[in-house]
């Protein structure tokens, strides 16, 4: 031990060639290996999750994962997301990963302001404001552009065959603090905590401004998936084309403090009803898929919680049925 310790001392290992270790593998942490990697540096990746996973705090597996300039941001966070949107417009190119480019419907309920998101236009292609005569009366105005949608299903695993066939490295550990970090890497100098809500509950940092927020979205299959539709507003809807997926992500809700994995069918409705109202010609008011003369309800995809949604699926299909059987005998 005493001769081992005294090479490593001699011949230290120079600093540009010591490993960056990040922690956390959601889309900061990987978008950000690839970057050092692609730079020549050493990368390696400590994470609870990795590319792939679909647990209910891996977040990154479940974003809706639109590019879209928002509004209220300073100059430097504008440049993030022109060099975010850059990327992955190059991206777009090779199919494996997930990212495609589609038109864009932007609907505003209000004037916007001076901060909003319309500086986007120098950064998207096409864009352009939409005539009154173009949406509905009920908004302010509306503004039509290209942009980019990322099926993060698709997305992260390619992460991280690209991160791993540059050199970098996974390895799967829960840590409980930074410390913890430095002890598994003593020789490492650059650490980067991509942990996300993690961080609120490592000992050594225990950010109190970080928070869950829960998201809930549904996805609905159809051949209708190229126009990504946003609502600003009031009544915050977007409808998300998923094309190499052949479907659409309806979302618009968000939960403070929230971690319940449990499906909230209020709020799918409720999600399922904005998103008819924001594009009724993509979006049906009840959501079944008519073959001929049959009506195909699909009822899967759970997960490891089909004994949790079980009997409230059962009702929800229950309630579809008598709705097509409804169409089939009043006429």
């Amino acid at each position: 031990m005493g001769e081992s310790n005294r090479v490593r001392n001699t011949f230290e290992v120079p600093f540009a060639q010591r490993t960056v270790v990040i922690l956390g593998a959601g889309i900061i942490g990987c978008a950000t290996a690839r970057q050092l990697l692609q730079h020549g540096f050493s990368v390696v990746l400590v994470a609870e999750f990795l590319p792939g996973d679909q647990d209910i705090y891996y977040a990154s597996a479940w974003a809706g994962a639109a590019w879209h300039a928002a509004g209220g941001i300073t100059a430097d966070q504008r440049y993030y997301q022109a060099v975010t949107h850059r990327v992955l417009l190059k991206m777009a190119q090779d199919p494996e990963s997930g990212v495609s480019v589609v038109d864009a419907r932007e609907y505003l309920e209000q004037e916007p302001a001076p901060d909003s998101a319309v500086w986007g236009k120098t950064v998207v292609s096409k864009f352009r404001e939409l005539d009154p005569t173009e949406y509905p009366s009920n908004f302010n105005c509306g503004w039509a552009y290209r942009t980019l949608v990322t099926d993060p299903t698709r997305h992260m695993p390619y992460l991280g065959k690209r991160i791993t066939a540059l050199g970098g490295k996974f390895i799967r550990r829960r840590v409980e603090s930074l410390h913890e970090l430095y002890e598994m890497f003593p020789d490492s100098r650059v650490f980067i905590n991509a942990s996300g809500l993690g961080s609120k509950t490592l000992a050594d940092v225990q950010d109190d401004r970080c928070f869950p927020e829960r998201g809930q979205n549904v996805f609905l299959r159809t051949h209708r998936c190229n126009t990504l539709y946003f609502r600003n507003g009031k009544e915050y809807t977007y409808v998300i084309p998923r094309p190499l997926s052949q479907g659409v992500v309806l979302g618009g809700v968000k939960e403070r403090d929230n971690l319940s994995p449990e499906v909230d069918l209020d709020i799918a409705r409720d999600e399922i009803a904005r998103a008819h109202r924001l594009a009724p010609d993509i979006v049906p008011e009840h959501p079944a898929d008519d073959v001929g003369c049959r009506t195909l309800l699909s009822a899967y995809g759970f997960g490891g919680g089909g004994y949790a949604f079980s009997y409230g699926v059962a009702d929800a299909l229950l309630k579809m049925v008598e709705q097509a059987e409804r169409r089939n005998v009043i006429v």
